[in-house]
């Protein structure tokens, strides 16, 4: 781990955002492939790792995003805790506007959300993943993006620790993509390529992320909470139901405080 932190550490922090979010969608792609190998999924596995998904995001959103955003602000009291209530703020209500939007289903509700549509479920499933993954990318990319402008609360460590996080989680939302794909009659290859498709979007916003900040100093906390709170609102809206939706929910919440537990790990020990 020393060796990769050293390595993030001598490259340019928009290369390194790009390298760590290509390393988040690579673990979506594998995720994805088990459906080489399987044609259904347990639900029950199923429900704890998006359960695991739903605490690993939840942490990084408190260690990694908004705790260094209260840091960073200048004043004492509200006025230093504002920026990062505004950001997230924001970060929430974009992604209600985009849940209201854009056009979406979920396998499990089955129902398709946002304005109407003339476009295939698949589509619409793909998308709906896709959601997930705008505010991943774009933490990584921004927590890259900090250690670039040289904030002392930033840290390569953090960053990296942050990137393994979300490729953690990313593992199971793979799965959550390309198998219900397979259910539904479509081909291994295709429900891979769908799965996989999902998280192609993190390396733009993780670049994005990164560059808005290195030319945008000041607004480094409003970007963090604003990440932590696209995030927030995923875990939320998307998916605790999801993983709540079977009988059996203690393995969905074992799950999640399973990964609340890790990426909190992750970030104390190499941030």
């Amino acid at each position: 781990m020393d060796v990769i932190i050293a390595y993030f550490s001598q490259i340019n922090p928009v290369l390194a955002a790009l390298y760590a979010s290509i390393f988040t969608w690579l673990v979506t792609a594998l995720g994805a492939s088990f459906v080489f190998f399987f044609k259904t999924m347990n639900r029950n596995f199923l429900d704890a790792m998006l359960g695991f998904t739903g605490g690993v995001m939840v942490a990084a959103s408190i260690w990694s995003l908004l705790i260094p955003a209260i840091d960073m602000s200048d004043g004492e009291g509200f006025a230093q805790v504002l920026p990062s209530i505004l950001g997230f703020l924001m970060g929430a209500g974009f992604l209600f506007a985009l849940d209201k939007l854009l056009p979406h289903f979920h396998v499990n509700f089955k129902q398709v959300e946002g304005v109407k549509s003339p476009w295939q479920k698949t589509t619409l499933l793909v998308l709906a993943i896709t959601l997930h993954n705008i505010p991943e990318g774009l933490a990584v990319g921004v927590l890259f993006g900090a250690v670039a402008a040289g904030i002392p609360d930033a840290s390569i460590g953090g960053a990296v620790a942050l990137a393994l996080g979300i490729g953690l989680q990313n593992f199971p939302e793979g799965i959550a993509v390309s198998m219900p794909l397979r259910g539904m009659g479509m081909s291994r290859r295709k429900s891979f390529y769908y799965g996989q498709l999902s998280a192609v979007v993190e390396p733009m916003a993780a670049v994005l992320g990164a560059l808005a900040v290195g030319f945008f100093t000041p607004i480094l906390p409003y970007a963090l909470a604003f990440a932590a709170g696209a995030m927030i609102f995923v875990v939320v809206e998307e998916v605790i139901p999801e993983a709540q939706q079977n009988k059996d929910s203690d393995l969905a919440t074992i799950g999640f405080i399973g990964g609340f537990i890790v990426m909190m790990t992750l970030d104390v020990v190499l941030g």
